[in-house]
């Protein structure tokens, strides 16, 4: 169950950890402290829908497609590689100050609508939870426990970010910090990659 929880794990918080506009949003609420615990329970049940979603079609597709199991993980290392190489070359160049300035207070309906907005109108979303997150899943023989892991990283992940903003804000304000972090992706990307084409 480890084998596969631990991957899952890391894959959905390399893949979560990219600035975007979720997230800034996240942390932007962090900062002021408003509506903190509903904007990040409302991130994390969205990338557990999705993630299940994915998790759940990718195996009943690939138990009724043979090949298409191996399309996909091949599909999914070159996807990865290209990944990690935007994050190496991120890294590289010099990674991104998130800017957590904004608007004035707002209500809650008012938040968590923007969040929907920014969660479920993001193709990328889909790409990362239910196509990469799925069609990896598939790889390992305890499908159920590797979504349980990506699900929890994300639930974490929020969660640390709306309630840790003010203690990491500091620290991320700094290029430097970005390129650390964008380093650290592109190896996991790579490593994850590695794996899938060694399979």
């Amino acid at each position: 169950m480890l084998s596969s929880f631990l991957p899952g794990f890391l894959l959905s918080l390399t893949l979560i950890l990219a600035i975007g506009a979720q997230n800034a949003f996240v942390l932007r609420q962090g900062l002021r402290r408003e509506h903190v615990f509903w904007v990040c329970l409302t991130c994390g049940l969205s990338d557990a829908i999705l993630i299940a979603a994915g998790v759940a079609g990718f195996g009943a597709l690939a138990k009724a497609v043979p090949w298409f199991e191996t399309v996909m993980r091949y599909g999914g290392a070159a996807f990865l590689i290209w990944y990690g190489w935007l994050n190496a070359r991120s890294a590289w160049r010099g990674g991104a100050v998130l800017d957590t300035g904004g608007a004035a207070t707002q209500s809650l309906s008012k938040a968590i609508l923007t969040l929907l907005a920014l969660t479920w109108l993001n193709p990328h979303v889909y790409l990362d939870t239910v196509v990469l997150i799925g069609s990896i899943s598939a790889q390992y023989p305890d499908r159920l426990a590797f979504g349980a892991g990506a699900v929890l990283a994300s639930v974490v992940f929020f969660f640390t970010l709306g309630f840790g903003a003010r203690l990491v804000t500091p620290f991320f304000a700094k290029p430097v910090s970005w390129q650390v972090l964008d380093g650290i992706i592109a190896l996991t990307m790579w490593g994850i990659a590695a794996k899938l084409l060694m399979t």
